[in-house]
């Protein structure tokens, strides 16, 4: 599968299918094989783009912490659709990854046709409450510090049945991907102009406060709880994820 140079890191990418652009980016310390039970209903309609970000899986793990943050992701992911020669595509994605596609709506809305937001938290308005989750991603480096990619086999499943070469990629993505700086995106919600679908597990308690906030900022957001599923909703519930997304799509007409 093929690999793009943004500036001597190589990222990791995969397109399936044909159709109008749909692009999916993973959660923190997971890796593009999050998806690989959305890839034959979604590519049937829709020329699924998936791809590791920098720090992950097959991408790669650059030594300066500076090469990771929230530009350099929404670049990257600018990056994928030239390299698939997508001028716009559906944006998606599951918690990190549904941030970063907001992140990408609000600095290229031109090449945005819709959003799936799943699993996600929006950032914060307020300081302090920004602080505390950084504070909390921290923990996710000071954890991958002391023990390594052993630490992922007691996370959710997109997270645990990850493969990486080394915990050092996720070390630095916690520092620089995970943490925010500003309340750039969350004021940006009730500007979205495109189809927007909201997902969220049932059982992911601590994210469906954050999924009934952004269907109530974002204009004519549609919201689904898909039942007996956690943060890897997609995993947990394939069927009915699929089926959701599917038919949001249809009649979004996008």
């Amino acid at each position: 599968m093929p690999k793009l140079n943004r500036a001597g890191v190589q990222i990791y990418f995969e397109a399936h299918g044909t159709g109008p652009a749909l692009l999916l980016s993973h959660g923190y310390s997971a890796t593009s094989q999050m998806w690989r039970g959305q890839i034959e209903a979604f590519s049937r309609h829709y020329k699924l783009i998936t791809w590791d970000m920098r720090g992950h899986g097959r991408s790669d793990y650059p030594d300066d912490q500076a090469a990771y943050s929230e530009d350099a992701t929404v670049d990257d992911m600018a990056a994928v659709l030239d390299a698939v020669g997508a001028r716009d595509a559906i944006i998606g994605g599951l918690s990190l990854g549904g941030y970063m596609s907001l992140a990408f709506r609000l600095r290229h809305p031109e090449r945005v046709r819709a959003l799936l937001i799943i699993d996600t938290g929006p950032g914060f308005k307020n300081d302090e409450a920004r602080a505390a989750w950084n504070k909390h991603a921290a923990t996710f480096a000071l954890e991958f510090e002391k023990n390594g990619l052993e630490s992922l086999k007691a996370r959710s499943p997109e997270m645990a049945e990850s493969s990486h070469r080394d915990a050092s990629g996720l070390i630095k993505a916690a520092k620089g991907m995970l943490t925010q700086r500003d309340p750039g995106v969350i004021n940006s919600l009730p500007k979205i102009d495109v189809p927007s679908l909201v997902v969220v597990g049932s059982e992911d308690k601590p994210f469906l406060a954050a999924a009934d906030y952004m269907a109530g900022k974002i204009p004519g957001a549609t919201k689904v709880v898909i039942p007996n599923a956690g943060h890897a909703v997609n995993i947990d519930q394939p069927q009915a994820f699929n089926a959701a997304v599917l038919a949001f799509l249809k009649d979004a007409r996008v």
